[in-house]
């Protein structure tokens, strides 16, 4: 393999899966960032599955094509944990974060892959010489991360309210005092002699007259009923599980 890998196999190599160096599968190749001065490829943006929306950046250096996959010499997780990226380019203090993450030093003196000459953090535990089997100068870093959780709320549906009417008959009684005329028969005393009376038979017909009982109905409107909306708020407890690095120092370091 060639020490740096050029802008055209880094294009070839678009679409492979990225491989890290404990055999993991981290993502595929989507992106290719490369230095506004000397044109060379310096950074691999990787497509991954469960990182979210996550930019995830390795250095081109020591990237090799294997196969039918790009290697990087970084444990998964390394990678998982870099620093995230806004955007199409990469700023200068993101640059930095990269370069202190990955145990790179940055200078303004480039090497042949556009990245700064130094040895790599992989992530993997041990050291990892230069080409000399030197230990690498300059500082090495991790960087330490926590997850924070972080509580939202969005609108659901709760239920559903429902106004509806129905007609029920029932029976009703009223209680109406009717009048009607009846006929009873009086009598008079009347003893005195009359002249040009005859005696014959008579009728007299006496017209009666009476109420009866007429019930009508009417619609009347006795209530107006509504449905309104208003807003309670209760408290609810998130309970879930963050993940805190911890850095611990071994071997003859000072603390």
């Amino acid at each position: 393999m060639p020490d740096s890998m050029t802008m055209e196999m880094l294009q070839e190599a678009h679409g492979l899966p990225v491989v890290a160096a404990d055999g993991d599968k981290i993502g595929t190749v989507e992106e290719i960032f490369y230095d506004d001065e000397t044109r060379k490829p310096e950074w691999v943006g990787i497509g991954t599955g469960f990182f979210g929306t996550k930019r995830v950046l390795v250095p081109v250096e020591r990237a090799e094509v294997a196969g039918d996959a790009l290697r990087v010499p970084f444990a998964k997780d390394h990678v998982k944990d870099a620093p995230d990226i806004d955007g199409d380019q990469i700023s200068q203090e993101t640059e930095r974060e990269l370069y202190a993450y990955y145990g790179l030093s940055y200078s303004e003196r480039r090497s042949e892959s556009g990245l700064p000459e130094g040895a790599l953090d992989t992530g993997l535990s041990g050291s990892s010489p230069d080409s000399d089997g030197d230990t690498p100068s300059g500082p090495a870093s991790v960087t330490r991360s926590e997850e924070e959780l972080r509580v939202g709320t969005r609108t659901v549906g709760a239920g559903q309210a429902r106004l509806r009417k129905w007609v029920e008959t029932e029976p009703v009684q009223e209680q109406v005092e009717v009048q009607h005329e009846t006929a009873y028969v009086t009598r008079e005393a009347i003893d005195q002699p009359v002249s040009g009376a005859e005696i014959g038979t008579e009728e007299i017909d006496v017209p009666l007259r009476g109420e009866e009982v007429v019930a009508q109905k009417q619609t009347v409107a006795k209530e107006r009923i509504g449905l309104e909306k208003d807003v309670r708020t209760e408290t609810e407890t998130v309970t879930d599980e963050v993940r805190k690095e911890r850095v611990a120092v071994e071997g003859d370091a000072e603390r």
